[in-house]
């Protein structure tokens, strides 16, 4: 368990959305709601100066988009990792999200476990997606040409990133494949170099463009 709480700033543009989060999220041991924000300038503000570990970032709010104070606050600091939380499984600025590096992304109607894992899993540097959102991009995403070639890919490689493209974290990728978790970094590691990818995000949307991961698989 983490000694120091992790501190989350919530951006959304509905009070009653923000006080709920905060009301959750404050009754939770190891977190802390360090901020609000209420449109998107104000995100960019806010995370500039309060330097979160996590942004909980809705995609629709007033004055700047959820998407446009990504691509601000990720290019202020690279380290604030971003949830996106949305109402709508098949907003188009999900993928653009997740290309522009957001950790995540959750409907609204998550349950808070599911929310706690997700925030868990974007402070550590994994991705959290939703599963109807994880099967919308698998839909809408098979029928994309291949990028690079994912026969450069050894059999475990191709196993981890399949486990990882079904939002399974390294503890899980490593119980499911009986290895250590280091090991488990390793093989993210080199899959991600042999495919010229940055981050577990665009290695969800590569698997999902490229047929390793199906809607049918669990």
């Amino acid at each position: 368990m983490d000694i120091n709480p992790i501190r989350i700033l919530i951006a959304d543009d509905h009070p009653i959305v923000r006080e709920g989060l905060r009301g959750m999220l404050s009754v939770k041991p190891g977190f802390e709601v360090v901020g609000e924000a209420e449109d998107g300038i104000e995100a960019v503000l806010l995370a500039t100066s309060l330097k979160p570990d996590v942004v909980i970032l809705d995609l629709e709010m007033p004055r700047k988009n959820g998407y446009d104070a990504l691509i601000e606050i990720r290019r202020a600091d690279p380290s604030i990792r971003v949830l996106i939380l949305t109402s709508f499984s098949k907003d188009q600025k999900i993928n653009a999200c997740l290309e522009a590096g957001a950790m995540g992304c959750l409907l609204k109607d998550s349950s808070p476990q599911e929310l706690i894992r997700a925030i868990r899993d974007v402070h550590r540097g994994e991705v959290a997606l939703h599963p109807a959102i994880a099967r919308r991009l698998l839909s809408s995403q098979s029928s994309n040409p291949p990028e690079s070639n994912p026969n450069d890919l050894t059999d475990r490689e191709t196993e981890v990133l399949r486990l990882i493209a079904h939002g399974l974290n390294n503890q899980e990728i490593a119980d499911t494949l009986v290895i250590s978790v280091p090991t488990v970094r390793t093989h993210i590691n080199h899959l991600l170099s042999k495919l010229n990818l940055t981050s577990r995000s665009q290695a969800i949307l590569y698997a999902l463009r490229n047929n390793i991961a199906t809607l049918d698989t669990e």
